[in-house]
């Protein structure tokens, strides 16, 4: 949102009514004059008691989603010691962001078509119920499946998260060495959502964006084919990489299988998104004439990059800090707190500013420095280095990720037409939403091939089964850290560090990817309408 002439001519909604014509024909909701001249003051079509409670609700779910997108990366080690099955492990962190980049497309759709309410309750619901499975999840799939229907219904929540992200991880923690256990991470959104309840129920206002249909004709409007392939695609890519080398070796025939499906699939969404094939130009799922703007394209990777480094901390230097340092899941939550603030500052910090200095590219390319400094500092860390050190060094990536992180929304809308800013909105979302499920995927996977690689080869001279080795990479709670001797547990930590650092391998690529995209787009400013989406 920025600043500009407001040109004279425009109306003024006074109402609901008026709005929604305003929203259907131009994609935005008019903040200009009116065509007298007189500047009008915009009426809210509801009380501001109602206001202040729908702003208020809005906020906590978004919170809520935060919460969700983050407070897995410290309960690992404890959902492991309740529900085994190590190799699965990633899957509690990917489950989530998986589920929303999967849906949120579709539901972005929905938003413009059905009652604005009802999908906004029903995501809800969706995302309490997803809770509820986790909480009470008897075993690791149950579990993934929890975090899968949670991360659909928060894809309606993903707002604001920065509030939750920050707390996600000492909420997580505190819960896993608690004796409410780490279930009641997932619980918890339980008794926020009761709290909240009425204010859903009761104040939220109902929208319909398009009366003008008939219930048969809004269903009919939605790209359902898209949607299912686009589901598919996400889910057997997530799969192919989670399952291969740690479930399933490389070259067998099941791994091959998921690879080969995930490329028919995707190849079969690209030509039917493509040729508007069982729906239309107008309403198919993903926007491809975005694909034919070079700005939009190299925002859309910026973006995803950006994120890409903020994810990886977040899930892993807790994990260091448990290894190196024998931390509590608390005591490392806390050590990421100044990661993530920094990366919530300095997101408020470029919105903040970009108006002011509106040369995005520079952004990026002052956000892409950073990472190649923070990055490969990360990449040497050892068990021996200094925590002050890594604060440094995570703080450093923190900035860079920061800088680059949330200005691709605001870039994308201005380079579209008016009716096309919520399309350009849920392009970026499925960029960053969708690079979270991606690193997550790609980090998990290495850290549980690398990892057990090189432990299997330090610990080579001692009697430790596959299942052993494997089960050490949850945690300092597995029976190589608790019956091993001292020189085996040096071996095995200098093992998983040295993993846990090679991860960074995957922000050094992001910050060099985000540095060419920066010299690739265009000099000039960014040009802000004093608008609102749709």
């Amino acid at each position: 949102m920025g600043s500009a002439e407001e040109s004279p001519g425009s109306e003024v909604a006074t109402s609901v009514e008026s709005t929604l014509q305003d929203v259907e024909k131009h994609g935005v909701i008019s903040t200009d004059k009116t065509p007298g001249g007189d500047e009008e003051q915009w009426k809210r079509p509801v009380g501001r008691l109602v206001w202040f409670q729908v702003c208020v609700g809005i906020i906590l779910s978004a919170m809520l989603y935060g919460l969700d997108t983050t407070i897995a990366a410290d309960v690992q080690a404890s959902v492991i010691q309740s529900l085994g099955q190590i190799e699965k492990i990633s899957w509690v962190g990917i489950g989530f962001p998986m589920g929303s980049v999967a849906t949120i497309l579709l539901i972005g759709s929905c938003y413009g078509i059905f009652n604005v309410k009802w999908i906004y309750l029903g995501g809800i619901i969706l995302f309490e119920v997803g809770s509820a499975v986790c909480g009470a999840a008897p075993t690791m799939d149950a579990l993934i499946v929890g975090r899968v229907i949670a991360g659909i219904g928060g894809a309606s929540m993903a707002l604001t998260w920065g509030v939750g992200c920050i707390l996600g991880p000492v909420v997580g923690g505190e819960f896993s060495v608690s004796s409410a256990t780490w279930r009641w991470a997932f619980y918890i959104n339980l008794v926020l959502a009761a709290i909240t309840a009425p204010i859903y129920i009761f104040s939220f206002p109902s929208l319909d964006p398009r009366p003008e249909l008939s219930h048969a004709e809004k269903w009919l409007k939605v790209d359902w084919v898209g949607a299912f392939l686009k589901a598919a695609f996400i889910i057997l890519l997530m799969v192919a990489l989670n399952f291969a080398g740690s479930t399933w070796p490389w070259g067998s025939g099941g791994t091959i299988a998921l690879w080969v499906l995930f490329g028919v699939t995707l190849i079969t969404f690209i030509v039917q998104q493509t040729f508007s094939i069982f729906t239309t130009s107008e309403t198919r799922l993903f926007p491809v004439q975005f694909l034919k703007n070079r700005g939009l394209i190299l925002t859309y990777i910026a973006s995803a990059a950006a994120n890409a480094c903020v994810f990886i901390p977040i899930y892993f230097v807790p994990l260091f800090f448990q290894f190196t340092k024998d931390d509590s899941a608390i005591q490392a939550a806390v050590r990421l707190l100044p990661f993530i603030t920094v990366v919530i500052f300095f997101i408020m910090f470029s919105g903040a500013l970009l108006p002011v200095f509106p040369y995005y590219s520079a952004w990026y390319f002052v956000s892409g420095i950073f990472l190649l400094i923070g990055s490969p500092l990360m990449f040497t860390v050892t068990p021996t280095t200094k925590t002050a050190a890594v604060y440094g060094f995570e703080i450093i990536i923190s900035i860079g990720a920061g800088l680059g992180g949330q200005i691709g929304y605001t870039i994308a809308a201005s380079k579209v037409k008016p009716h096309e800013v919520p399309a350009a909105i849920g392009f970026i979302n499925v960029s960053q939403i969708g690079t979270i499920a991606l690193a997550l995927a790609i980090s998990g996977n290495i850290f549980q091939n690398l990892g057990f690689k090189r432990l299997q080869a330090a610990l080579a001279a001692y009697d430790f089964t596959e299942v052993e080795i494997r089960a050490a990479l949850a945690g300092t709670q597995s029976k190589i850290f608790q019956n091993g001797s001292d020189e085996v547990k040096t071996l095995a930590v200098n093992s998983v560090s040295s993993t846990i650092s090679s991860l960074y391998g995957l922000s050094i690529a992001a910050g060099a990817l985000i540095l060419v995209v920066a010299v690739l787009m265009k000099r000039e400013k960014l040009q802000m309408n004093l608008a609102v989406a749709g």
